[in-house]
């Protein structure tokens, strides 16, 4: 807790730059099922509930994965990590024995109550269930298998490179995607501030997207984001103040 109160009162001078809080650990095994989308090369899962845009250009590739409801949290998981392994003591017929996959939470799989959730409506409430990225599905079961049980679990989100933040909007209202989350990989708040004004708390918009209401137009700006599992960190002067909606800014450190 006295680190905690030492590092607030520091974010005032601009010095400090996380609060100290024990590193986010894997979970422990759940059962769950997966299916499959979006094409041999995972072009159809670009864009996507999260507002990751191409996955491709942003740093997700095609190790990714739509969530169902009992998964998504209205959004809050965006930019978690799974470690996901065919359940083979289930059916061993369409597993990759010994084979396991990491994917990002990226998009949402919506529930289809028109289907029984044992036959289709495989995103229902309370299902905990994974439309995973054809890719990464083929590396733990045999494409022709079309559901499999899967078991999975939380674990840290390991990204090459620093935090990212797109600004898009327009004046007096700023719309930031933050990316490339590592550690726990979803948010739990987020603040903005220009170079002349104080802390703006944020609101989520949706998925990673965090919106504010101001004019920072010709200011340089900087970020608060704090984790899911209670981490904060600041990011000063990220964007210089001759940014132009539309750029993607990126940290020197990461989660």
């Amino acid at each position: 807790m006295a680190n905690k109160i030492i590092c607030a009162l520091a974010f005032a001078l601009g010095f400090c730059y996380s609060v100290n809080v024990e590193a986010f650990s894997p979970s422990g095994w759940t059962k769950g099922h997966a299916t499959f989308y979006g094409g041999s090369d995972a072009s159809g899962t670009m864009g996507g509930a999260c507002g990751y845009g191409n996955l491709y250009e942003t740093g997700y590739g095609t190790t990714t994965a739509a969530l169902s409801t009992a998964l998504f949290n209205d959004g809050i998981s965006c930019g978690e990590c799974f470690r996901i392994i065919c359940d083979y003591q289930t059916d061993s017929k369409w597993c990759l024995k010994g084979r396991s996959v990491t994917v990002t939470a990226t998009n949402f799989c919506p529930p289809n109550s028109d289907l029984p959730s044992n036959n289709g409506g495989w995103c229902n409430p309370p299902l905990q269930h994974f439309d995973m990225a054809q890719p990464a599905w083929e590396k733990i079961a045999i494409y022709s298998g079309g559901i499999v049980p899967v078991l999975f679990q939380r674990v840290p989100c390991k990204k090459h490179g620093g935090v990212r933040f797109t600004i898009n909007g327009r004046d007096y209202f700023e719309l930031v995607t933050i990316l490339n989350v590592g550690g726990c990989g979803s948010i739990e708040s987020a603040s903005i501030k220009g170079s002349n004004t104080g802390w703006i708390v944020m609101s989520r918009n949706w998925g990673a997207n965090w919106q504010a209401n101001s004019y920072l137009n010709g200011q340089s700006l900087s970020f608060q984001v704090t984790t899911t599992d209670g981490e904060t960190r600041l990011f000063p002067d990220i964007a210089p103040s001759n940014w132009q909606f539309g750029q993607t800014f990126t940290s020197s450190v990461q989660f």
